[in-house]
């Protein structure tokens, strides 16, 4: 991408959608249409379409889309799937028909079958049933990849697809309603130690395995995309490093400071048993991820510190 390349980040009020805006800028990109007024709604086709009309993006970065833990798909699967629907549809349409010379779509993990093969490989995508408790936002992803592919074949536009880890970091969202695992067990956690509590019940058996990517490491994976792949097949961005939602609440106390007891409920649903990203083919084109989880965690704990904690209170997190 050239310096001053007209750049729009669908989607930059997300965790990752942010993440790419702020690198974009540390890097010296001039021409971020994100920082311009009257950003669209786009999940409203008009405002989508009036967008793309007068700006017309050279390249574009599709973050946007609602999403939330086990609760979250369970409580409100409609709205999690019709956003993401929606956002897909209207950008990734008004960027074939405005000229968009490149746009990345960015699907999600839970797009794999439940019990996939390990690591996870793109060909195993709809090779058999999804994850019951997020099933309707991972079809709405699986829709978004289709459709970028779709729009290839019919009009030869230059749309990739990359499917992220677990991605966390400073800017994540630590609501009880909406929060993923990381950003609610820190939330929980420092609760607890503020109150003295004596235990943090976790949602689950602690049992599954996950890939979490610290998010400014996938946003330098999405320019690194941006700038160095041009397949249909979409491709897999994560550490190629699992690890335990009990050893992942483990570090977490560890970090937070919480001496308290970790009683993991499995009672509660576990999600997909593991989600573990086959890194192969990135690796081969040149990147990997440079934070390790341990990292990550502080700089997301300091973020919160700084700018969350006055505001929480202790209430029931859904986690992962």
């Amino acid at each position: 991408m050239r310096k001053d390349a007209k750049i729009f980040v669908a989607g930059d009020d997300t965790l990752i959608g942010a993440a790419i805006s702020h690198l974009l800028a540390q890097r010296g990109y001039s021409n971020i249409l994100n920082q311009t007024p009257d950003q669209p709604s786009l999940v409203k086709r008009t405002e989508v379409e009036q967008f793309f009309a007068l700006f017309q993006p050279e390249y574009v970065f599709v973050a946007g889309g609602k999403s939330g833990g086990i609760g979250a798909n369970q409580n409100r699967p409609a709205d999690l799937m019709l956003d993401n629907l929606l956002q897909s549809c209207h950008v990734l349409d008004a960027a074939s028909r405005h000229g968009a010379g490149k746009l990345l779509y960015l699907a999600s993990s839970c797009s794999y079958p439940k019990h996939c093969p390990q690591p996870m490989q793109v060909e195993s995508l709809l090779s058999a049933p999804l994850e019951a408790t997020n099933e309707a936002y991972a079809l709405a992803k699986i829709a978004g990849m289709k459709l970028a592919q779709s729009f290839r074949v019919q009009y030869d536009a230059n749309f990739i697809t990359a499917i992220p880890a677990n991605a966390f970091g400073p800017g994540d969202d630590f609501s009880p309603e909406d929060s993923h695992v990381i950003a609610g067990l820190i939330r929980k956690m420092h609760e607890a130690k503020k109150l003295t509590l004596p235990a943090v019940d976790i949602w689950g058996s602690g049992m599954p395995k996950r890939d979490f990517i610290f998010v400014a490491d996938l946003a330098q994976a999405c320019l690194f995309l941006m700038d160095n792949y041009d397949d249909a097949k979409p491709i897999n961005v994560g550490t190629g490093v699992e690890c335990s939602i009990r050893d992942l609440a483990v570090a977490i106390r560890q970090v937070v400071g919480y001496e308290g007891e970790l009683v993991f409920d499995s009672s509660k649903p576990d999600g997909m048993p593991r989600k573990l990203l086959d890194t192969t083919a990135l690796q081969a084109l040149g990147w990997m991820s440079e934070t390790d989880l341990s990292e990550g965690l502080q700089k997301t704990y300091d973020w919160f510190l700084e700018t969350q904690c006055e505001e929480t209170a202790l209430e029931e997190v859904y986690e992962y």
